[in-house]
């Protein structure tokens, strides 16, 4: 296809409005011919750290710094210089600090929506997601993440609804769009025994030519001839340290990196290419809980599943890669201090999450208990007025509503405990109105400007693919 003329009667361009045009405000121009020369993407992998601040990353590549004496993948794509590189302004339509409803669907429609929904405008107007438009362009599309697969991230690129937290019916929208392959956790939205209404949408799936796999063995086993649906857990995959740290657990949950290398797998020999969404979607809650281990042994997750999907592109050279993240939260660093450096080496020795610790109290733990607890999760022994202060909580716990810490566990004090001992701070609890990082490998990655807005990112892999926006 002659480039120039696809992006100067395409309908990107036709179109005329200004908000629909991505660089307007930001760039000059497109350089066409620059365009024309390049080669254009038949396959795109857009991989998401969820709610990773900067210092996310950065802990990340100075943990593996010191432990292996080799950084994060991430940043030696910087190092060496294989990448573009931007920053992304990830405001939603109601707040400068986004969602991930709101995020994903500025990804997924290339408008700005209200924080909670999933590409529906401000005036209820519903849009076409974008892995929709690259099916009905002929291509394969799917998405893999370690929370459930109906959850705000991989429903953003896929569907349209007023709530992010209708999840039962994402799982049904899933099933009539009949998506190539989607895995991670979310058995609470396809079981029977857990839906409100019942219904049994693994059986329905089946009806429906799937693939149904709900272990590793499975996942590996299955063939490529049908669709598939992957889901792994009731709710969100364990942290990744968590799952290492049990036999089960490893033997029955795929890594993010294998779900990635699966779903390249499944999909890299169709004719017309394929789309693939990969998130570490757990990122995101272990920032919500201060959790350092959650945080940062599931970013090494996501770093062992982009080197899955940089070294498929290249070897491919058709394949863009775009990494990235959402938003910020709680914005966590590794604090000055004379002991600094061995501080945060102690996280080396960490077993267990925050998670894990305070699931496992209750109000029949005794003080002892606690400091067995977190002795054998974390190597540090707390003293007997800090184990008081997180058993204290234990006496008024009841469940509500809300995602992330709906028990009201002390995840907070007990990250100020262990901030003495491994010298990371935490700002706060929540989200972040940080300019997210940005990174593209392959063809298509010289449309990348140093600044663009979240909603760009939606018409640059329009145009990387070379597929027309009309549907």
């Amino acid at each position: 296809m002659n480039r120039r003329k696809f992006f100067k009667n395409g309908s990107l361009f036709a179109i005329g409005a200004s908000i629909l045009n991505p660089f307007e405000g930001y760039t000059n121009e497109l350089d066409f011919d620059t365009l024309q020369n390049n080669k254009k993407a038949k396959n795109i992998i857009v991989i998401v750290s969820d709610g990773m601040s900067i210092g996310t990353l950065n802990m990340a590549d100075i943990y593996l710094n010191r432990k292996t004496g080799k950084g994060s993948n991430w940043i030696q794509l910087y190092k060496d210089n294989k990448v573009t590189r931007a920053l992304m302004d990830m405001a939603s339509a109601s707040s400068i600090v986004t969602d991930s409803a709101a995020a994903s669907s500025s990804w997924g429609s290339g408008f700005r929506v209200k924080n909670g929904s999933l590409n529906v405008g401000v005036n209820g107007e519903e849009y076409i997601p974008i892995w929709q438009k690259f099916k009905k362009a002929g291509k394969m599309a799917g998405c893999v993440t370690t929370v459930p697969i109906t959850h705000a991230t991989p429903a953003g690129f896929c569907v349209a609804s007023k709530s992010r937290n209708s999840q039962e019916s994402i799982a049904e929208m899933y099933l009539d769009l009949k998506f190539d392959i989607m895995m991670g956790g979310g058995n609470n939205y396809f079981s029977s025994d857990s839906r409100k209404d019942k219904r049994d949408m693994y059986k329905e799936f089946s009806k429906n030519g799937f693939s149904v796999v709900k272990n590793k063995s499975e996942m590996f086993a299955c063939d490529n001839s049908k669709p598939i649906l992957g889901v792994f857990y009731n709710d969100g995959l364990p942290y990744s340290k968590d799952r290492e740290n049990s036999k089960e657990l490893t033997a029955t949950i795929p890594t993010l990196a294998e779900m990635t290398e699966r779903a390249i797998a499944k999909m890299k020999d169709h004719s017309n290419g394929f789309v693939l969404q990969v998130e570490a979607g757990k990122v995101d809650w272990a920032a919500h809980g201060n959790d350092i281990t959650g945080l940062l042994y599931d970013q090494i997750a996501h770093d062992e599943a982009l080197k899955v999907a940089i070294d498929f592109a290249e070897k491919d050279k058709n394949t863009l890669v775009i990494i990235t993240t959402d938003h910020g939260n709680a914005n966590p660093g590794i604090i000055y201090g004379k002991d600094a450096n061995e501080n945060f080496d102690s996280i080396q020795n960490y077993k267990q999450t925050n998670d894990w610790i305070l699931n496992g109290i209750g109000q029949e733990t005794s003080v002892s208990q606690v400091i067995e607890r977190i002795e054998y999760a974390n190597k540090t022994i707390l003293k007997e007025d800090e184990a008081k202060e997180i058993l204290n909580y234990y006496s008024n716990l009841k469940l509500e509503d809300g995602l992330y810490n709906p028990k009201h566990l002390p995840f907070k004090t007990l990250s100020d405990i262990q901030k003495k001992h491994n010298s990371v701070g935490w700002i706060s609890m929540d989200h972040s109105a940080d300019y997210s990082e940005l990174a593209m490998y392959g063809p298509g990655s010289d449309l990348l400007k140093p600044f663009i807005k979240n909603t760009d990112l939606h018409y640059l892999m329009l145009e990387a693919a070379e597929v027309e926006n009309k549907f």
